[in-house]
C-alpha cells in the first residue's frame, strides 16, 4: 500500500476482504437495494478533507507534509485503484486498467467502496482523500454513504506546468497514464468534471496556488488547513 498508511498489513487485508463487497454487487445480476452501498458507519469524529488539483499539481507532495505535521492519514483514490487493478483475483482489474488508460473515471461505487475499506482498516479519524471526488455525483454519494467532508483543498496549477511535470515524471514512473496521450485526456476529464465539483463545494473550498516553491506552497496550505483545523 502507499507509504502514508499507518497499518499496511491490516489495510491490505481489509481491501481484500471487504473493499469491494458493496462494489461487487454493482456488476452482479442483483442490483444494490435502494441504490445504497450498505457500508458500515465510521466513528462520529471522523474528519475528511477532499484534496483536488489537476494531474501533476503536486497534491501527493503536499499531502505527505500534512500527514507528517498534522497527523492525517493520506488516502489516494488513484493509488487504491491502481493497487486494486494489480491485486491477484480482482474481478475489476481489467476494467480499472482500461479506464485509467483512457483517462476516464472509474465507476464511483468501486472507488467509494475502496476508500471506505481503507478508512475502516486504518482506524484513524482524520483523512486526506487525494484525487476525489472527480465528479459531483461521486462527492454526493460519498457524503451520503460514508461521511461529510469538512473542507476541500484545491491546488491550482496551469496546464502547461502540469504537462511539464508529468512528462518528466513519466520518464521513470512506469505508470500507464504518464504518457502524452493519456495526460491530455486526463486534463480534459479534469476540467469537465472537477470544476463543477469545486463549484459545488465553494463554501468550503480553500484554493492554493502551486506556482511557488514546494515550501511556499506548503506554507499557504497550512494557512488554509488551519482555518478549519485550528492548532491546539
Amino acid at each position: 500500500m502507499t507509504a502514508f498508511f499507518r497499518k499496511p498489513a491490516v489495510l491490505a487485508a481489509g481491501l481484500g476482504a471487504i473493499g469491494l463487497a458493496a462494489a461487487s454487487q454493482l456488476y452482479q445480476k442483483e442490483p444494490i437495494k435502494k441504490n445504497t452501498l450498505g457500508l458500515s458507519p465510521l466513528p462520529k469524529d471522523t474528519s475528511v478533507v477532499f484534496v483536488l488539483g489537476g494531474p501533476g499539481a503536486g497534491k501527493g507532495t503536499q499531502c505527505a507534509n500534512i500527514v507528517k505535521d498534522y497527523g492525517f492519514v493520506h488516502l489516494s483514490a488513484g493509488d487504491l485503484l491502481r493497487e486494486e487493478r494489480q491485486r491477484k483475483g480482482s474481478p475489476y482489474g481489467e476494467l480499472i486498467n482500461n479506464i485509467i488508460k483512457e483517462g476516464q473515471i472509474v465507476p464511483m461505487e468501486i472507488t467509494i467502496s475502496l476508500l471506505h475499506a481503507a478508512m475502516k482498516a486504518n482506524g484513524g479519524t482524520r483523512f486526506l482523500i487525494d484525487g476525489f471526488p472527480r465528479a459531483i455525483d461521486q462527492g454526493e454519494k460519498f457524503e451520503d454513504e460514508v461521511v461529510k467532508s469538512k473542507m476541500v483543498l484545491y491546488f491550482e496549477c496551469p496546464e502547461e506546468e502540469m504537462l511539464k511535470r508529468l512528462t518528466k515524471r513519466g520518464e521513470t514512473s512506469g505508470r500507464v497514464d504518464d504518457n502524452i496521450e493519456s495526460i491530455i485526456k486526463r486534463f480534459k476529464v479534469f476540467k469537465e468534471t472537477s470544476y463543477p465539483v469545486i463549484e459545488l463545494y465553494k463554501d468550503k473550498v480553500e484554493k492554493v496556488s502551486c506556482m511557488n516553491t514546494v515550501d511556499g506552497v506548503y506554507n499557504d496550505t497550512k494557512r488554509a488547513l488551519e482555518k478549519h483545523f485550528p492548532s491546539k
